[in-house]
């Protein structure tokens, strides 16, 4: 009995062939008066079927038939009628990328396996089953508020999200995988004051974290269960708690990158990937400030493993660290990687976030962001409408923006800073000026005296007499002095 129903809903009546039968409009019991269109491609071997919208015959017959001259012109450009998932669109534009990680076109895994996880957030909001066929050209133009309301997206972010996903999209027109060239989108408006401040460490913390490193590599932190495999089932069991040479190695290794990435500014995949045959010499110099000699080292970084596909060569301080580094480690011919156990492959990710959270948890710093929620369990937003959190987005990576803090904070050129970093000019100036105000302050207390008719530049700060109190000064300023094997 249910099949017979079904198939009296079904039954089609009607029907008119439009253009010598390539296409063909007709009614059935389940649209009611509307007309449907149906096209059969014998290349996909499939229907394309939609509803035509209109009871009037005359109109079905007009929207018909222009269907079919696009629908035509579409096959004989060599484009898919039926159409692919987005997530086959994805897979397909990921493994071309895959394709092109190589010397010649300079694309690195790192930015593909980053491609692949700002196209993840596209899936997650159409739908990974949505046919490329049936999408609108503004299927997503309000996707910087589509964002925010998923995983509160910043505008920076969403709009470099957009720039991947119109790429993925024009390179599957080129493909015949897409029925139009980009998708279209609302503009986005960056504002400088909306890209905010880079999470880093202050100096006070900076100073806890290197005090703390020489305790955290003792002996006595420095034990590990061994393992054994047990004979009856063959799992493998924790056995004594003794203390491990290796481990202290790899935390003493640990200890080394983070002193090197404050000095050098390096970023994470930068340094990782660096070689002894990447540090071209040393120089030294005299006792500083604090009685202690400088080191640099003379840092080479290969375009391969740059971000930015540039070579670049700079002086760094902390000299002595990669000096250290090359004394105690084993391995240590120039294609062998420094920060690594046996010179060829890098420590697990897994290691240097279980590390980096010993270290944080050991200063008390809250590393990781936690947004708060109600009673519910909904999001609590601020005035702006942002969701409102606690803790602090620190990591490796902010060791660069705190050397670059500091560069800024000292007066270095902001020219010089970008050449040492490997960044631009207007990357420092968007996210390290707001230290602008410290430097006003500087400039405005600089004077000068004159003496035989020669100008000297001098500080009025070396007028005042400093007030020793709680290491406060008249200026209502902390006084931290750091040594230079901490930063500088």
């Amino acid at each position: 009995m249910k099949k017979t129903m079904k198939k009296m809903q079904s039954k089609t009546y009607a029907q008119h062939r439009i253009l010598d039968g390539d296409a063909e409009i007709y009614r059935h019991d389940r649209s009611g008066d509307i007309w449907q269109y149906r096209f059969y491609n014998e290349t996909e071997n499939k229907h394309y079927r939609i509803s035509l919208k209109t009871r009037d015959y005359d109109e079905a017959v007009r929207k018909a038939k222009a269907k079919t001259i696009d629908i035509l012109t579409r096959i004989q450009g060599g484009r898919k009628l039926y159409g692919i998932t987005l997530q086959t669109l994805v897979n397909l534009y990921i493994k071309a990328r895959l394709e092109d990680v190589d010397d010649e076109r300079g694309i690195t895994l790192g930015r593909v396996k980053s491609i692949k996880s700002q196209l993840t957030y596209c899936v997650k909001i159409l739908g990974a089953k949505k046919r490329v066929s049936s999408m609108d050209k503004k299927c997503l133009k309000d996707y910087v508020q589509l964002r925010k309301l998923s995983h509160n997206a910043r505008p920076y972010t969403a709009k470099n999200e957009i720039t991947t996903i119109n790429h993925m999209w024009k390179w599957g027109y080129n493909e015949g995988l897409t029925s139009f060239y980009e998708l279209v989108f609302n503009k986005v408006r960056v504002k400088a004051s909306s890209v905010g401040r880079r999470d880093t460490f202050t100096d006070k913390e900076y100073n806890h974290l290197c005090r703390y490193m020489r305790t955290w590599i003792l002996d006595k932190n420095c034990f590990r269960h061994t393992k054994y495999k047990c004979a009856k089932t063959g799992r493998w069991l924790k056995g004594e708690y003794v203390f491990s040479k290796e481990l202290q190695l790899e935390k003493q290794m640990v200890r080394d990158f983070i002193l090197i990435s404050a000095n050098s500014g390096l970023r994470v995949g930068e340094q990782r990937q660096l070689k002894y045959s990447d540090i071209l010499g040393y120089e030294e110099y005299g006792a500083d400030d604090d009685n202690e000699q400088v080191v640099l080292a003379k840092v080479n970084v290969r375009w391969r493993t740059s971000k930015v596909k540039t070579t670049r060569t700079f002086l760094s301080r902390g000299g002595q660290y990669f000096k250290r580094l090359r004394d105690r480690q084993h391995f240590t011919e120039g294609s062998d990687l420094i920060f690594s156990m046996d010179g060829k492959h890098k420590l697990s990710v897994d290691k240097w976030t279980e590390y980096w959270k010993q270290l944080m948890n050991g200063i008390g710093i809250e590393y990781d962001r936690t947004y708060i929620v109600d009673e519910e369990g909904d999001f609590i937003n601020d005035e702006d409408g942002n969701r409102t959190f606690t803790g602090r987005d620190i990591k490796y990576y902010s060791l660069r923006h705190y050397c670059i803090t500091s560069r800024v904070k000292s007066g270095v050129s902001v020219v010089d800073v970008a050449k040492m970093c490997g960044t631009g000019i207007s990357q420092i100036e968007k996210h390290y000026m707001h230290y602008a105000e410290e430097q006003s302050r500087a400039a405005a207390l600089k004077s000068f005296t004159t003496k035989d008719g020669i100008n000297t530049p001098i500080d009025s700060l070396t007028k005042k007499k400093l007030l020793q109190d709680e290491e406060i000064n008249e200026y209502g300023t902390q006084r931290l002095t750091l040594q230079s094997k901490y930063v500088h």
